[in-house]
């Protein structure tokens, strides 16, 4: 059977642009594979917001990160990547986060040359470590992996700091200490991604579309053919489902204050699923009839009350 690292590298390798929306829960998880993606990616960011209730600025630890991973990687059949924020620490501390991201069952990890603690690579006040102690953190981690095929995601948040020319020096930097995939992150332009991309050679590039439906003040929202065309190999939306997320239950609240106001029975299926659809999407009938398979006992107590 193989590893789920090998199904994501059998994707990059088919050549179609992969398209992973971030998840960060149960639900998001199953809806992704439910509507029919063949790769997800969690949202360092989403997680962070959802578990912890605040901002994407590094307080999230390895822990609670991996765990919540696996919780996740084991709800899906498809590959998953994870975001693993700076490696929490430095080469050493690297080597010991790829083992435990590989053995939660995830596809690959990006790992990014921001100093730690790290912050949403959208916001203001960025800053990255040396070009030299990130390629020991790519190196420290393609060392650590025990399936050759765990992908190692190198992510840079030098465009903001350094612009283009120190950007391109990383990448090429990056790609020969061994990274699988480069990833750019908060891209500014159209002509920087085609830099970028022509920059990583025969690596592949990933590209953060945030909202993936809805414009942003960092990276512009561009068509998916033309990032196939300008050469990028996969683009993650780790903001699309939490950002859905909010709205939907934003307006259900809303909707609930109104009703609470007039006294007045709100029945909104426009705004909620059904009992039903929950019970499909989280696997319940396969549940029962584990439950009917494991925990029925009729036909051993005949088998076993003969005399």
């Amino acid at each position: 059977m193989k590893s789920r690292a090998q199904c994501l590298r059998d994707l990059i390798a088919a050549g179609d642009l992969i398209i992973a929306p971030g998840v960060y829960d149960g639900y998001s998880a199953r809806l992704v594979e439910a509507a029919g993606f063949e790769s997800a990616a969690t949202s360092g960011a989403a997680v962070s917001n959802s578990r912890l209730g605040i901002d994407d600025i590094g307080v999230m630890d390895l822990a609670e990160n991996v765990g919540h991973c696996r919780h996740l990687a084991s709800t899906l059949s498809i590959p998953l990547t994870a975001d693993a924020d700076t490696g929490y620490g430095n080469p050493m501390n690297v080597h010991y986060t790829v083992q435990q991201f590989e053995q939660a069952g995830v596809a690959g990890i990006n790992i990014e040359d921001q100093v730690h603690p790290k912050r949403c690579g959208h916001m203001p006040g960025k800053e990255v470590i040396p070009l030299i102690e990130m390629v020991k953190k790519i190196e420290a981690a393609c060392l650590a992996r025990k399936d050759d095929a765990f992908v190692i995601i190198a992510r840079t948040d030098a465009l903001a700091i350094e612009g283009i020319e120190g950007t391109l020096a990383r990448v090429r930097a990056y790609v020969e200490a061994g990274a699988d995939m480069i990833f750019p992150d908060a891209a500014r332009s159209e002509d920087d991604i085609k830099a970028i991309v022509e920059a990583a050679g025969s690596t592949p590039v990933t590209i953060n579309m945030g909202f993936g439906i809805r414009a942003r003040p960092t990276t512009p929202l561009i068509p998916l053919p033309v990032l196939k065309t300008i050469g990028v190999r996969r683009v993650s939306l780790p903001r699309m489902l939490p950002a859905a997320a909010i709205l939907g239950m934003s307006r259900a609240l809303d909707c609930m204050k109104e009703s609470i106001r007039t006294g007045v029975p709100a029945d909104r299926p426009d705004l909620v699923v059904g009992i039903d659809d929950i019970m499909q999407l989280m696997g319940y009938d396969e549940m029962r009839a584990l439950e009917k398979r494991l925990l029925s006992t009729e036909a051993l107590e005949a088998k076993y009350s003969k005399p």
